[in-house]
């Protein structure tokens, strides 16, 4: 079988580059040659490897959005695994991989394929969650410098002072059919389950060609918070609206910033929708 290791050096204190020989030892036992290569993010990694049939990611979701992305550019589907080597890792964690990389690549190396859902977004694909409003951009605003310092602190830091700027935000949702207005703080679309790997969506799945759309209701900014705790908790507050559908249209009025898997997302108004079976995972 012919394998490509793509991986980030920066993700995670650039702790991979210290076991890509270890890992290719790993495959080489079971007959996979596994050929590394360092991503560069400014080129596509797949230039010259159409023929690749197994691709293993090493770093974090970005990453993984970033080579499902040149997957899809490329117009090839290889079968996929995801050696989790990020700050929250959610889309390896939906998967259940171990969050120790060289586990993770035993996991992949004896592994079965499986079928999953990817999501769509104005031609650009995404692995996780689309997302928008207070605390929703905490990861972009966040150097890679402070991730590797500081770690899932760096986030903290940045979203309390998110915190102190929230504001509703006008929507028009319609999810299949179904039309909703809200004023909004938070608006989160899911593939996967977690967000900085707290289960926001959990009864959300990876396999039943749906996304899952979670609003929160703007009231004040105490009442708001308040209603956040409570959904962490299982509350289940009146305040979070959950929708659920393969099509989804997002428009507002105001110019509000947009994350995508960590990275910056596109700009309203957005068409969403559910690709089924649109991955091959390894795992």
């Amino acid at each position: 079988m012919r394998a490509l290791l793509l991986y980030n050096r920066h993700a995670r204190r650039g702790d991979i580059t210290r076991y890509v020989e270890r890992i290719t030892k790993i495959f080489a036992a079971r007959d996979i040659e596994l050929r590394a290569k360092e991503i560069t993010f400014s080129e596509n990694p797949f230039e010259g490897e159409e023929e690749v049939e197994l691709v293993v990611v090493s770093g974090g979701d970005g990453t993984v959005n970033y080579v499902v992305n040149m997957m899809h550019r490329s117009g090839i589907n290889p079968t996929m695994g995801i050696l989790p080597s990020g700050t929250a890792n959610d889309f390896a964690g939906a998967l259940g991989m171990p969050r120790n990389i060289l586990r993770a690549a035993e996991r992949i190396a004896q592994g079965e394929e499986h079928t999953i859902d990817c999501a769509e977004v104005d031609q650009g694909r995404f692995v996780n969650v689309l997302s928008f409003g207070v605390l929703t951009t905490t990861s972009q605003q966040t150097t890679d410098r402070e991730k590797q310092l500081a770690g899932k602190l760096a986030y903290i830091r940045v979203g309390a002072k998110d915190l102190m700027t929230m504001h509703p935000i006008p929507l028009h949702v319609k999810c299949d059919g179904k039309e909703v207005d809200i004023n909004a703080v938070m608006c989160l679309v899911f593939n996967g389950v977690t967000a900085g790997r707290i289960p926001l969506a959990p009864d959300a799945k990876l396999n039943d060609g749906m996304l899952d759309v979670l609003i929160l209701e703007y009231h004040n900014p105490v009442t708001t918070c308040i209603n956040m705790l409570r959904h962490l908790v299982n509350g289940h507050p009146e305040a979070v609206h959950h929708l659920r559908g393969g099509e989804i249209e997002i428009t507002t009025t105001l110019d509000e910033p947009t994350d995508v898997d960590g990275q910056p997302g596109p700009r309203f108004p957005m068409h969403i929708r559910c690709i089924p079976g649109g991955l091959k995972i390894r795992y």
